[in-house]
């Protein structure tokens, strides 16, 4: 999950439960029910590199950071893990996040209630590096850790393809494997040029909107410029509907009036906030859902939650899936 959808709900005012799943599904563009058999939820990890250290790297938030060991990990976030993991270093990893859901993480602590971080949870482990996004917080729990002597490093919040190139080196030249970082890049490149090169679109662009839904805490919003979706989309021969409404901010809440005006041909959603909401047939009784193109013609693309925004080395398995969902044609 993005810093975004969590910032937005709690300038709401509401409590978001976003845990994660590894159930991947969606229906094809028509079929109303059909739902992709589900994939192994996994990262494919480099060969293990043994970093070299010490590395000093720029940290977001303005400081500059000296990591003088890797050998205790904690990522703050399943974006940060699917990097660490992919990088060849899982087996240095000592703790995760609840977003993080991937298997091979799956048997971790999590140092997390929803998305905060516990300080204590996290130097009972005693890392020698922390991994952070610009969302991470609470901002006590930050300081504490610092204030205890653990290197933390912070990095901006991934929200475009053009984003996962520095990601991915800022994280590898932190942990000391630079060469390791190429190579990841490389191959997250190819692969993304590889899905884009088979997506096939038939007649218009169609207009896709992404919608981020919590049955569970009634939190139902409509992505704009900033939601972070609209890279995934245009990648695959899309347009953002949000954005293309004008929509110039990252939320705006779900109303009749905001669909119309979007008139959305597919609508793009977490896999996780679709089951919350009861399925396809829980999410039309939503606010003008019903009255959109996408929905007269139930056309949804799910993607798991825990990778649909990371940014990362799986980002080419996401556009592939949406691609499919929504033409049926990439391979």
């Amino acid at each position: 999950m993005t810093g975004t959808i969590r910032d937005r709900a709690r300038a709401l005012g509401l409590a978001l439960l976003l845990a994660t799943v590894a159930a991947c599904g969606g229906t094809a563009a028509g079929s109303g029910t059909a739902k992709a058999p589900a994939a192994p939820d996994r990262v494919e990890p480099l060969a293990a590199a043994t970093p070299v250290l010490p590395a000093t790297v720029a940290s977001a938030d303005g400081r500059q950071v000296t990591v003088s060991a890797a050998d205790r990990i904690i990522p703050l976030s399943g974006s940060l893990a699917e990097l660490v993991f992919s990088l060849g270093l899982g087996d240095r990893v000592v703790a995760r996040d609840v977003s993080t859901t991937f298997e091979q993480a799956a048997a971790l602590p999590v140092i997390t209630q929803a998305h905060d971080v516990s300080a204590e949870g996290v130097l009972s482990l005693h890392p020698t590096v922390v991994l952070a996004d610009r969302s991470t917080g609470p901002a006590e729990a930050i300081d504490q850790i610092r204030a205890a002597g653990v290197p933390l490093i912070v990095l901006d919040d991934a929200k475009q393809l053009s984003d996962i190139d520095s990601r991915i080196a800022k994280v590898a030249a932190a942990l000391g494997v630079p060469d390791a970082g190429r190579q990841l890049t490389e191959r997250t490149a190819a692969r993304t040029k590889e899905v884009q090169a088979a997506v096939r679109p038939t007649g218009a662009k169609p207009k896709v909107a992404f919608l981020y839904l919590r049955g569970s805490a009634s939190v139902f919003l409509l992505g704009g410029a900033d939601s972070g979706a609209g890279s995934l989309i245009d990648a695959v021969g899309g347009v953002d509907a949000g954005t293309a409404s004008g929509l110039t901010g990252d939320f705006t809440p779900l109303t009749s009036e905001a669909l119309v005006k979007a008139a959305p041909d597919a609508l793009l959603v977490m896999s996780k906030g679709l089951d919350s909401v009861g399925g396809i047939d829980g999410m039309l009784k939503l606010p003008g859902v019903a009255q959109t193109p996408a929905g007269l013609d139930r056309r949804v693309v799910s993607v798991p939650d825990g990778i649909l925004l990371s940014y990362g080395p799986r980002t080419p398995e996401v556009l592939r899936s949406i691609s499919d969902q929504l033409y049926g044609t990439a391979k």
